[in-house]
């Protein structure tokens, strides 16, 4: 790392004075962020700079727009899971004043496609306001054929059972892996390893589908009156995919796609502009006049893709000495008509002895996408339960038991991370025996650990800085902003790099027009765009100070950007001052990647104690901690708010969450909010977010989705240390809590 020493006025409260004296500054260039513990801006507590128009309401989303002119979609919808659509009567829809037009969506050849699920879309509907547009699906009469279907695991998993899609049981694929025994590892080895053994389980877990529950629904506005050009605002992760999206359906026409704010993602928006974006844009051709297209919240519910559910069926051994012998495991996937799957057991542990077999099982649900760290939170909470029944059986703290058997490329992180918080939640004074205590209300802790990648994709990223000659900067690129703060660190990590003040800085993000960027998914965008930033202010930086430095009378090594002014040679000039000297366009620069400011694979541990009621069985989450690891933490209060924002999600999918069936009617039975529960406001626990700052790696990663994985496995072992009620299905619900009470007084 490059030190140099630079002739300087001295300053005094941000003025330099007559003083001069020699100061030693590191420059790092664009390969290195430096020490992490340097920072003037960077790895500190930073203010969104969004805040203030979220707060006042101000800031625009997609369902905010309002155009001249615009006209709204709505769709009629299938209430069958599977069904053929036989006919379409739109004739009293179309006699409604106010309808402009009605499109069935069929193929090219004007055939609709089979309903595989409650909710797909069978006809597209624009009117002048919405309450007309409404009113049209209303008039639309559509008539089905009923077929057969599958909702459910259970029904999937029978003999007989229809296919949701070309396959086996239910649709579904297999695969399958095994390691050990020195042969690779095999059914047979596996089996036979569970025989010599001091601890043995033989348990089911299951996960159900689950929501995203984002508060902005899926929505699309397409600003196209037949001209060469169309404006499309859309509520997706990926502002690039639009301009391909609806150019695929605008075809001739030059596509801006632009987004400003989004009400939440957690990855159901990643698919681009989506089934609602496309009607939006075959709306607005067949009109030549804007559309705006949203999701209804039961839309949202039901066609908007869910996070899959699980079936993990395991067969386990330990030895006396803490020794996690052996696994048989066999995981069926839950993804609807989709194809996501659950991540692999035995997840961040080494058995020595394992074969898993991984199971898709369709049904006739709308398909799976990404949902926060995708996989990971079911296997996550199968596993943890695992380790800590066999941890209870052979007498050994949990906490001991997994650290003997963690994976060696994690064992030193999750170590340190599973110390750091025990000493946070106090494990000392947990129940040493499960249920232990007197009195109704009875309190225990529990703790998981999980990962995530949070790798960067910087190749192809386009950041523009630009130095105007009165000073002004401004970072552009056309990412997309989720609500994570790229806004933040993107005007942090210039302002840093130019010795400025983070209102110096002007941020341009969220429009194609501002260059290419990645989309927001795996937790990838700020290792992907700050690498490129950095290159960006460093090159920006470089080219005033080759500026300056013959108006210092030194050569451009003695030349350095700090406090509000560009310094050398005993000199300070004044930011704005130095700028006047740049040509009357300014000065723009683009940066590159650079592979050695991002890295990947993020590791946390998180720990909760609740309090069960005895009587009526409900629990509630009394104190949550997590420690998250993240290389060089580009914004430590909104890593906070970020490690915060995960522990809610699980108390979410451990006690209240869950898409429930109606197995015979092939439906939803709470597609709306006041149905499908999410914890509120009087379920917030007492929150310790902990940034490990142990993590010697000096890189930017994504941390959001792994401050997510472990808190629903730590919530359901703190149940069980509560009370001493095993619950091996989420959500963790009061009749679950009563039964197994009941259970144990009958085992008594």
């Amino acid at each position: 790392m490059a030190t140099k020493t630079i002739k300087s006025p001295k300053f005094v409260n941000g003025v330099p004075t007559d003083q001069v004296e020699e100061i030693q500054v590191e420059d790092y260039g664009n390969a290195s962020w430096g020490p992490k513990d340097k920072h003037r801006l960077l790895n500190t507590r930073i203010q969104r700079v969004d805040a203030p128009l979220k707060a006042t309401g101000t800031a625009q989303y997609t369902h905010d727009v309002r155009l001249p002119g615009m006209l709204h979609g709505r769709f009629v919808t299938s209430p069958y899971a599977h069904a053929r659509v036989e006919s379409v009567d739109t004739a009293a829809a179309e006699a409604i004043p106010g309808v402009k037009k009605i499109l069935p969506m069929t193929d090219n050849n004007g055939n609709y496609q089979e309903i595989v699920h409650e909710g797909q879309p069978v006809v597209a509907v624009a009117a002048i306001t919405p309450e007309i547009a409404l009113d049209a699906v209303r008039a639309v009469v559509v008539k089905y054929t009923k077929l057969p279907h599958v909702v459910t695991a259970d029904d999937a998993l029978k003999p007989g059972a229809t296919p949701a899609v070309a396959g086996g049981p239910g649709g579904g694929a297999r695969g399958g892996f095994g390691r050990g025994g020195g042969a690779g590892g095999s059914p047979e080895q596996a089996d036979a390893a569970l025989k010599e053994c001091d601890a043995t389980i033989d348990v089911e877990y299951r996960t159900p589908i689950l929501h995203h529950a984002c508060l902005e629904t899926h929505s699309c506005v397409v600003d196209f009156s037949g001209g060469a050009t169309a404006t499309v605002y859309a509520s997706t992760q990926n502002a690039g995919s639009i301009v391909n999206d609806a150019g695929r359906e605008l075809p001739g026409v030059r596509v801006t796609g632009v987004v400003q704010h989004m009400g939440g993602g957690f990855g159901a928006k990643g698919n681009g502009i989506g089934i609602v974006g496309q009607w939006a844009c075959r709306l607005a051709r067949a009109l030549s006049a804007p559309v705006k297209m949203v999701f209804v919240r039961r839309d949202e519910f039901l066609s908007s893709g869910n996070g899959p559910g699980s079936v993990q069926k395991v067969k386990a051994v330990a030895m006396k000495d803490g020794t996690l012998k052996a696994m048989n495991v066999t995981q069926y996937s839950l993804p609807g008509i989709g194809a996501s799957g659950v991540t692999a057991m035995p997840y961040q542990y080494r058995p020595e002895v394992i074969y898993r077999q991984g199971i898709t099982l369709n049904t006739h649900e709308d398909g799976s996408v990404p949902l926060r760290a995708p996989g990971n939170p079911q296997v996550c909470f199968a596993m943890e339960s695992l380790m800590d029944e066999l941890a209870y059986k052979i007498g050994m703290d949990p906490i001991a038991f997994r650290k003997k058997n963690l994976t060696p490329q994690n064992a030193e992180a999750h170590s340190r991370q599973l110390d750091k918080g025990a000493q946070a939640i106090g494990w000392e004074n947990r129940n040493k025996t499960p249920g232990g205590g007197t009195g109704t209300l009875r309190r225990g802790m529990g703790c998981a650990i999980g990962a995530w990648g949070g790798g960067g994709r910087g190749n192809g990223v386009v950041m523009t800085v630009e130095i105007a000659q009165n000073g002004a900067v401004t970072v552009a690129n056309g990412a997309q902003d989720l609500g994570t703060g790229t806004r933040t660190f993107l005007r942090a990590i210039v302002a840093e790099e130019l010795g400025l003040d983070m209102n110096d800085i002007t941020e341009h993000i969220g429009n194609t027009t501002f260059g290419a960027s990645v989309g927001s998914g795996g937790s990838t965008t700020a290792a992907s765009l700050s690498p490129v930033a950095k290159d960006a202010a460093y090159q920006a930086r470089m080219a005033i100070a080759k500026l300056v430095a013959p108006l210092l009378g030194i050569d451009v090594d003695g030349v350095w950007l700090d406090k509000r002014h560009v310094i050398g040679g005993g000199k300070a000039i004044p930011w704005k001052q130095a700028c006047a000297a740049l040509p009357a366009a300014g000065l723009s620069v683009r940066g590159t990647s650079q592979a050695s400011l991002s890295s990947q694979g993020a590791h946390g541990a998180s720990f909760a104690e609740v309090e069960v009621d005895m009587e009526t069985g409900f629990v509630r989450v009394t104190k949550m901690a997590h420690v998250q690891d993240g290389g060089l933490i580009l914004n430590r209060l909104a890593t906070e708010s970020q490690i915060n924002g995960g522990m809610i999600q699980s108390i979410g999918m451990a006690l209240y969450e869950g898409r429930v069936m109606d197995s015979t009617l092939g439906m939803m039975v709470n597609p709306a909010f006041n149905d499908y529960k999410l914890p509120g406001c009087m379920e917030m626990p007492e929150f310790i977010p902990i940034i490990d700052d142990g993590d010697t790696r000096n890189a930017v990663m994504g941390i959001a989705e792994p401050a997510n994985v472990p808190g629903c496995g730590a919530i359901a072992n703190a149940v069980f240390n509560a009370c001493g009620v095993r619950v091996r299905e989420t959500p963790i619900t009061p009749d679950k809590i009563l039964n197994g009470l009941v259970a144990l007084r009958r085992k008594a």
